[in-house]
C-alpha cells in the first residue's frame, strides 16, 4: 500500500503512460489490490483492478458454495451491495477524461452468472474499472491516491464488510427454492410455472423494475397446483403451464403480453422483490418473431415455405434480406437446431401470413399459389411428433382453438382457464378453413460453420467487440440482433463476443455443428468459467455475464460474414 502511494507522489505530472509501472499487487490492511491494466489516456477505456479478500478478513460458509446456484445466488446478493457501494460512493476524485470513474458490473433483475465477484473457498474477488486521475493528459498522483486510499476503501467497507450473513442467506434460500421449482416443473412435465402474487407488469418499456399498484397475478382453480419448497413452511400455489399447446387470449391491454414476457424471462431466476421471482420457465423456452430484413444462411425452411416462384430452395434457405415469413420459418427452425423444447409467440410481433390463412384468403389463392405453410398447420406436428410445445399469444384469430391444449383468457390482468368454452364455441362454429395436406415436417438440419466465417482481421489484428446491448463488431462488420429478446444484459453480449472471439482464435468451430460446437460452450463454461473464454484468466477478466446457448446461436445465425454448409 505505501508502495503505491510513493509511486504514485513520485509520478504526480509526468506523462500519462507512467502510470503502466503501477501495475502489479499491492497488500492493504483488509485485501490485495491487483492493478492488471493500464489506460494509456485519461479517455480510453478505463484500467481494471482486482480486489481480493481472503477469507481470514470475510468468512465464506461452506454451504453458500454447496451448488453451482448457490454459489452464483451469493455472489449476486454481494455484487449487489457492491454496486449500490459504487453508485453511492460520494468520495470526489478529480481530473480530466474519464479521470475518478469507478464502474463495477451491478446485476439487474435477473441474477447471472457474472465475472464482476466471484467468490472460493479462499475469499472473495472483486473486479472493477478505474479511470486513472490526469490533468489533461499528465498524472494527477495526488487525485489518484485518493482514489486508492479512500474512494476504493469506501465501498469495499460499505459493502462486503457491510453485508450480513443473513442477508447472504437468504438469497441462497431463494435460490434453494426456485431450483425446487424447476425440479418439480421436470417432473410434472410443466413448462412454465407462475406463482399467485407475483407482479408481472414492468414500470415502463425502459425499467425492468415491477410496476407499482399493479394488479398481483392469481392462478384460475383449474391450472392452479401446489408446490413444497424448502425454508418455508406453506406450499407454494400458481399457475402450472403443461406441456402441449397453450393459448392466451383477451381483449387488447388485458395483460396477454406481459404474461408472455414473464414466462420469457423465466428462463432467469429473478432477484427477491423483483415480482417475478417465483416465475419460471422451461430452461430451453426461446422467444420466436418476425425479424424483416435479418441475415438467413443454409436454414432448412421448407417444412414452412416451399416450391418458390423462383424456385430458390429452401431445404439451404440463404437471404440477405429475409422477409417477415421467412424469417419468422428460420427462427423456429434455428431454435429447434439449438435444442428449443418450448416456443413463446406473440401475434403482435408475428407475420400475419405465418401463422394462418383463413378461409376466405384459401378461396381467393388457391393452395398451388400458396408457398407458405402456415405455423396453424405445423404446431400439432411439434408437439405430438418432436416434443416441441408452444406458448401462444392469440387475440385475432380463434381458428387456433382447434389444436390447443389449453386455453388461458386475461380479463383485466386476471387469467381464466377458457379451454371448454373455446371448445364449445369451435363445436358451435366449425373451422371452414382448410387444413393444409400435411407432409413430414423436415428433419432439423445440421449446419456446420466454416472457421472462415469469423472475419475478425482489423488493422492487422484480430477484433471484436460488443456495442451495447443488442450489437456486436466483427472486425469491421455488425452483427444486429436486436430482436434477440431473451438477451437481458450487456454483459451477455460481451460474453457472446469473447466467446466469438475465443472460437476465432481455437479454431473450434471445424469439423463440428453448431450444436456440438454449442454442447462444447456450454461444458466450458461449466467446467472452467467464463473467464476461460478470455485472454486474461488470471487477471481481470471483464464484465461478463453467461448467455444461453439460444443466444449464442442466434448471434452466429445472424453474422452476414457466415459461410455455412449442412449435411
Amino acid at each position: 500500500m505505501k508502495n503505491l502511494f510513493q509511486q504514485l507522489r513520485q509520478l504526480d505530472n509526468k506523462g500519462y503512460k507512467g502510470y503502466k509501472s503501477i501495475q502489479g499487487q499491492y497488500k492493504f490492511d483488509d485485501y490485495d489490490l491487483y492493478i492488471d491494466y493500464v489506460q494509456g489516456d485519461p479517455f480510453a477505456t478505463p484500467s481494471k483492478i482486482r480486489v481480493v479478500i481472503s477469507e481470514s478478513r470475510r468468512p465464506i460458509r461452506t454451504e453458500w458454495l454447496q451448488t453451482p446456484i448457490r454459489k452464483v445466488a451469493v455472489e449476486d446478493a454481494i455484487a449487489r451491495v457492491v454496486g449500490r457501494a459504487t453508485e453511492k460512493q460520494s468520495f470526489s476524485v478529480k481530473g480530466s477524461g474519464k479521470s475518478g470513474m469507478i464502474f463495477f458490473d451491478r446485476p439487474g433483475q435477473e441474477v447471472l452468472e457474472r465475472t464482476a465477484l466471484q467468490i472460493s473457498p479462499k475469499g472473495i474477488t472483486i473486479c472493477i474499472s478505474v479511470g486513472l486521475p490526469a490533468n489533461g493528459r499528465r498524472i494527477n498522483g495526488k487525485e489518484a491516491e485518493k482514489l486508492f486510499a479512500n474512494a476504493i476503501p469506501m465501498i469495499i467497507n460499505n459493502s462486503v464488510f457491510k453485508i450480513t450473513d443473513n442477508e447472504i442467506e437468504n438469497a441462497m434460500k431463494l435460490a434453494d427454492q426456485q431450483e425446487a421449482i424447476r425440479n418439480e416443473m421436470k417432473r410434472q412435465n410443466w413448462i412454465a410455472f407462475i406463482a399467485n402474487g407475483s407482479i408481472l407488469p414492468r414500470e415502463s418499456g425502459i425499467r425492468n423494475t415491477p410496476l407499482k399498484h399493479a394488479v398481483p397475478f392469481q392462478s384460475p382453480k383449474a391450472s392452479e397446483v401446489s408446490i413444497t419448497i424448502p425454508h418455508q413452511a406453506q406450499p407454494l400455489k400458481g399457475m402450472a403451464i403443461k406441456k402441449g399447446i397453450t393459448l392466451i387470449v383477451g381483449g387488447g391491454y388485458h395483460g396477454k403480453s406481459t404474461l408472455l414476457k414473464a414466462i420469457e424471462r423465466g428462463v432467469y431466476f429473478h432477484q427477491k422483490g423483483d415480482g417475478r421471482e417465483y416465475v419460471l420457465t422451461d430452461l430451453d423456452a426461446v422467444k420466436i418473431r418476425a425479424e424483416d430484413g435479418r441475415q438467413v444462411t443454409a436454414v432448412n425452411i421448407s417444412s414452412f415455405i416451399n416450391n418458390l416462384p423462383n424456385a430458390q430452395d429452401t431445404t439451404c434457405f440463404t437471404t440477405e434480406n429475409a422477409s417477415g415469413s421467412t424469417s419468422q420459418a428460420a427462427n423456429v427452425m434455428e431454435a429447434l437446431e439449438a435444442g428449443a423444447t418450448t416456443l413463446l409467440i406473440d401475434e403482435d410481433t408475428s407475420a400475419t401470413n405465418f401463422m394462418i390463412r383463413d378461409h376466405r384468403m384459401q378461396q381467393l389463392v388457391s393452395q398451388d399459389k400458396e408457398p407458405i405453410t402456415p405455423f396453424i398447420d405445423r404446431i400439432k406436428q411439434l408437439s405430438d411428433q418432436f416434443g416441441v410445445s408452444t406458448i401462444l399469444v392469440m387475440g385475432g384469430s380463434g381458428d387456433y382453438f382447434s389444436v390447443a391444449d389449453s386455453v388461458v383468457m386475461l380479463d383485466e390482468y386476471m387469467p381464466y382457464d377458457v379451454t371448454e368454452r373455446a371448445r364449445i364455441i369451435l363445436e358451435e362454429n366449425p373451422i371452414e378453413r382448410q387444413v393444409r395436406v400435411q407432409s413430414d415436417f423436415s428433419t432439423v438440419t445440421n449446419r456446420y460453420f466454416h472457421q472462415q466465417s469469423l472475419k475478425l482481421e482489423k488493422a492487422n489484428r484480430m477484433k471484436i467487440q460488443a456495442k451495447g446491448l443488442h450489437q456486436i463488431v466483427l472486425g469491421k462488420t455488425p452483427i444486429a440482433f436486436d430482436f434477440t429478446e431473451q438477451v437481458v444484459d450487456v454483459s451477455q453480449t460481451r460474453m457472446i463476443a469473447e466467446i466469438i472471439h475465443n472460437l476465432a482464435r481455437t479454431n473450434k468451430l471445424e469439423h463440428k455443428s453448431l450444436n456440438q460446437v454449442l454442447d462444447d460452450i456450454e461444458k466450458q463454461l461449466n467446467d472452467l468459467g467464463l473467464a476461460s473464454f478470455t485472454a486474461f484468466k488470471n487477471q481481470h477478466p471483464g464484465d461478463l455475464a453467461r448467455p444461453r446457448r439460444h443466444e449464442i446461436a442466434a448471434v452466429l445465425n445472424r453474422m452476414r460474414s457466415a459461410i455455412v454448409t449442412h449435411n
